[in-house]
């Protein structure tokens, strides 16, 4: 991606060539803990988050090498909030689309350790974007928005909440506040660092994170309504799980009606908001809809 004609439409397969430019070398007295990084990262997924950045950018007509680090870090952040998950401290699991987890592969030290690394190696990486970028005060913004939306303010503020209600029932205001910083959290900062790189103002940045919010809040409740209704093969997991887990969701609060036509009032929200925002959206409509309208 060395030329404008390259920033074409996203893909999956664009995000893993990006991002595996920015991995570490796996050599030194740590070498076991680069691999674990890398092992994690590369484990599979849709790097639907590193896609909602770049599409953003597009939109916004970035054209700047400055993207590309950020949207390494952007999926380097997500990684290691998953790798934690699994610890057999937090959900204990044994694997993870398909495979081995960090920590029952690599052994539970080095699970917590690749977690630390790999958030740390985050902003190391974004740093890289630096002298890419005309625009010095949009770095420093995409930089406090990785920096808030990942922490105990974003993300990782989700997680203890839900963490610590493990085994327990959510009031409907604990359960928004979970959905809302532990599964938005991240889409939001990816679309707001795509805006902010591209030179959006900040009211056009707050309208990326207020489109954001509620696409992951759909993707939530879509969540829900599979653990319901889907098929047990396609989605991975015991379907009826969160109900026998006493879990507290939007499903079992509101009922499966309800959860249905929140989704679509949510994501007719969402696409209002790309309208208005008076640019080239049509990839980040699709994007939302593959991510909601899901079968798994």
């Amino acid at each position: 991606m060395t030329g404008e004609s390259e920033f074409t439409v996203g893909s999956p397969e664009l995000m893993d060539r990006i991002i595996k430019e920015y991995l570490p070398e796996e050599k030194g007295f740590q070498k076991i803990i680069f691999e674990a990084m890398n092992y994690s990262v590369c484990a599979g997924g849709k790097r639907i988050r590193p896609l909602l950045m770049y599409e953003t950018y597009r939109a916004f007509c970035g054209r700047e090498e400055v993207i590309r680090p950020f949207l390494a870090a952007m999926e380097m952040i997500h990684t290691y909030s998953l790798v934690h998950d699994d610890l057999p401290c937090m959900d204990n699991d044994l694997y993870r689309r398909g495979l081995p987890t960090t920590w029952s592969k690599f052994g539970e030290d080095m699970g917590v350790l690749a977690g630390d690394s790999l958030l740390g190696y985050a902003f190391e990486t974004a740093l890289k974007g630096y002298s890419s970028i005309n625009d010095k005060d949009a770095f420093f913004k995409a930089l406090k928005i990785l920096a808030e939306k990942s922490g105990c303010y974003g993300m990782l503020g989700g997680q203890v909440v839900d963490v610590g209600l493990t085994g327990k029932s959510m009031t409907k205001e604990q359960m928004f506040f979970v959905y809302e910083l532990k599964t938005s959290a991240l889409i939001e900062c990816s679309m707001m660092i795509g805006g902010a790189l591209a030179g959006a103002d900040d009211k056009r940045i707050t309208a990326l994170e207020s489109i954001a919010s509620k696409v992951g809040l759909a993707f939530q409740i879509k969540d829900d309504i599979l653990d319901v209704t889907g098929d047990e093969a396609v989605i991975g997991k015991p379907v009826g799980s969160d109900q026998k887990n006493n879990k507290t969701t939007y499903v079992t609060v509101y009922g499966l009606e309800a959860a249905e036509k929140k989704v679509t009032e949510l994501m007719d929200e969402a696409s209002e908001g790309l309208f208005e925002l008076g640019c080239d959206t049509s990839v980040l409509k699709s994007i939302f809809d593959s991510l909601v309208y899901r079968n798994h």
